[in-house]
């Protein structure tokens, strides 16, 4: 059987090179074939399962530069039945891939605006003149290089290779240790781990409102490793907060906090425990 993994695409982008190091571990652990599947956008990625178009998908979540990816946050909040199988953490170095010979003869840079913004310091003390314009990937702002003469792109290595173009800087992001979380999402149950992360709404915005739900876990000791809000895209003021505790879903203790937990929330949602990988740099 194959199974089907839908990513951030066009090929070239880091949300393929996270998949194909899950295939790479998928197929040691358990011999399966997989078909990588590119999607435009992260929500018509995880929509893909959602829909049984794909069997499992990665998406990014969370850069140690740029902080949480919004988009992968609201979708698997709208989206019903995804659960997280696993975390992977990719190393991310950009790259400055352009035909134009010199930096001053640059007008236009295209990328991801996560991309944009981790190399954001370099852009201003060597590239302070040009334009930014975001894209939907890295690899999409490869792709505009062909109808602009003086544009550049920050994509990956391999996007550079893939379309045959030129590296003019690299690396290019500010800090070196610069990496970013995956998600790896399926409609089938939570495997358990080490981590376990949810969403919820609280019925009104009052004192006490938000303090309630996190005092369930400080009295059980249970540890937040993040936690941050995202509008309900209801009413301006409305807010969902996005958690990740230290904790598996599946321990008695965890179970009778969730239960404590719908208490004090509109709606929860348990998007799963799971594990973190490690995915080492080229």
């Amino acid at each position: 059987m194959t199974v089907s993994i839908a990513y951030l695409g066009p090929p070239g982008t880091y949300s393929e090179a996270a998949a194909i190091a899950y295939v790479d571990q998928l197929q040691q652990d358990t011999g399966e074939e997989c078909l990588l599947c590119p999607y435009p956008s992260i929500s018509q990625t995880l929509r893909a399962v959602a829909r049984s178009q794909a069997q499992r998908a990665v998406v990014p979540v969370e850069n140690s530069l740029e902080g949480s990816v919004p988009m992968t946050l609201d979708a698997i909040w709208q989206l019903d039945n995804l659960q997280i199988q696993r975390a992977l953490v990719l190393p991310i170095s950009h790259a400055l891939i352009s035909p134009v010979p010199e930096l001053s003869a640059i007008k236009t840079v295209y990328s991801h605006p996560q991309a944009l913004a981790q190399c954001q310091g370099w852009l201003e003390q060597f590239l302070p003149w040009v334009q930014l314009i975001p894209t939907n990937s890295t690899t999409e702002a490869v792709q505009q290089l062909e109808g602009d003469r003086f544009a550049a792109a920050i994509s990956s290595q391999r996007a550079a290779e893939l379309y045959d173009l030129p590296i003019i800087a690299f690396p290019i992001n500010d800090r070196p240790d610069n990496c970013t979380r995956f998600w790896v999402v399926s409609l089938q149950p939570s495997p358990g781990g080490a981590y376990t992360s949810l969403g919820f709404s609280v019925p009104s915005n009052l004192p006490g409102a938000l303090s309630q739900p996190l005092q369930v876990f400080a009295s059980r000791g249970i540890n937040l490793s993040r936690i941050e809000s995202r509008p309900t895209k209801r009413s301006l003021g409305e807010y969902l907060f996005f958690l990740d505790l230290e904790c598996d879903s599946r321990k008695s203790s965890v179970e009778s906090a969730f239960q404590e937990l719908r208490s004090h929330t509109e709606t929860l949602k348990i998007f799963g425990s799971y594990d973190f990988v490690a995915i080492k740099s080229d």
